[in-house]
């Protein structure tokens, strides 16, 4: 799957674990290092993120996968293809972040410099790559969590690599790691997509242009169909956001959105967010007796233009149990989720607004409706006029 000729594993062994136990005294020993890209993503990233991939691919055809009394092991293709998929996009991901890390770190007051950046991103994933080990056992999947502790490791990399002053690391790592999360989230259906076009022989029902372009939808048997028409436009969006051709918006104008209050809640409190080409966001606190939600409105820019792909893959996601649900669903080709803890009469639901604008309101409530009715006292129309 991964060819490691030539690679270190016993400098690999010693700075992973020299970064997962010391990662205080380990970062400024990296920050000095001259090592160069390639070297890095041939000796450190790619074995250690082919890890998971192999891990899962292992586990699913010696266990199979499980749960609330139904079971199945899936087909040898299947397993080889989705892992694949998985390893390159995990590949891809990487400079995907490594671009958002550069480009993050003067909004922070650190500096801009690619090389800190690439291997603040793959030293960092280092305990999440590691935790992918847990895949050799599904049931074990749990333990994957422990991954969460690459937040730490980027978070203690931030200063001594990006420069960004120790205040702010909490700031810019909790960015980072927004984007870090929203690009998970899309990657996964993308993998899933790609994967059933590769081993289920799809049904294409789509037409080109003399330009290249693409309109139609694709049916992928067990994945459901793929509206190629929004996943160009994503993808023409992505384009000239890094082109710098959407300019950022007013942060006044979207905090400005913001309602004084929500039915019998009252706004105690707002804070805004403005990072340029990346995004920005405002919210509001509201409250009434016991009950207080947040109210968010965010401008996810070239992130949005992700969730417009997941869209046009008409992302499905549903969890239910006791003592509440969670779920995603893509209602008029945008993304829409909700969740509800009945035990804590909490929870969230969230819409994206033209694939850009994400509104959101989460915290407790008497039921779910009250967020619903939150996220519907913003005027959806006047938020994207703002875009233009």
């Amino acid at each position: 799957m991964v060819d490691l000729s030539g690679v270190d594993h016993k400098s690999i062994v010693e700075r992973a674990k020299a970064i997962i136990l010391t990662p205080k005294d380990e970062w400024p020993r990296i920050a000095t290092e001259t090592t160069s890209q390639g070297d890095i993503l041939k000796g450190y990233v790619l074995p250690l993120a082919a890890i998971g991939p192999v891990a899962a691919f292992i586990g699913g055809q010696v266990f199979g996968y499980g749960a609330l009394g139904f079971s199945y092991r899936p087909s040898l293709v299947f397993s080889l293809s989705s892992a694949l998929i998985s390893f390159a996009l995990a590949i891809v991901g990487v400079f995907v972040l490594t671009f958002i890390a550069d480009f993050l770190a003067p909004k922070f007051q650190g500096e801009s410099n690619r090389a800190q950046a690439f291997k603040l991103v793959a030293y960092g994933s280092t305990a999440s790559w590691l935790a992918g080990v847990f895949g050799l056992i599904p049931s074990l999947g749990f333990f994957g969590l422990l991954g969460l502790y690459s937040i730490y490791l980027i978070y203690i990399g931030a200063t001594p690599l990006m420069k960004v002053p120790a205040e702010k690391a909490g700031g810019y790592t909790a960015v980072t790691i927004v984007c870090a999360i929203v690009l998970a989230l899309i990657v996964a259906p993308i993998t899933a997509a790609v994967t059933g076009l590769l081993t289920a022989g799809p049904m294409m029902a789509a037409g080109s242009t003399d330009s290249g372009e693409v309109s139609g939808t694709v049916t992928v048997p067990g994945i459901g169909s793929i509206d190629l028409d929004k996943a160009q436009e994503a993808s023409k969006r992505m384009e000239d956001v890094a082109n710098g051709k959407v300019p950022p918006i007013d942060i006044a104008k979207i905090q400005a959105l913001l309602p004084a209050s929500v039915g019998a809640y009252q706004r105690s409190a707002t804070e805004s967010m403005a990072m340029g080409a990346v995004g920005s966001s405002a919210q509001g606190t509201y409250t009434a007796g016991d009950k207080s939600f947040t109210l968010k409105i965010a401008d996810m820019s070239a992130l949005g233009a992700l969730s417009g792909l997941g869209a046009a893959m008409g992302v499905q996601q549903s969890r239910e149990d006791a003592n509440g649900y969670d779920r995603t669903t893509t209602v008029n080709g945008e993304l829409q989720s909700e969740a509800w803890n009945k035990s804590s009469s909490s929870g969230k639901f969230g819409v994206t607004v033209k694939n850009r604008f994400l509104i959101e309101a989460e915290g407790s409530a008497a039921s779910i409706d009250e967020l619903k009715a939150a996220v519907a006292a913003i005027n959806q129309g006047e938020l994207a006029n703002l875009a233009g």
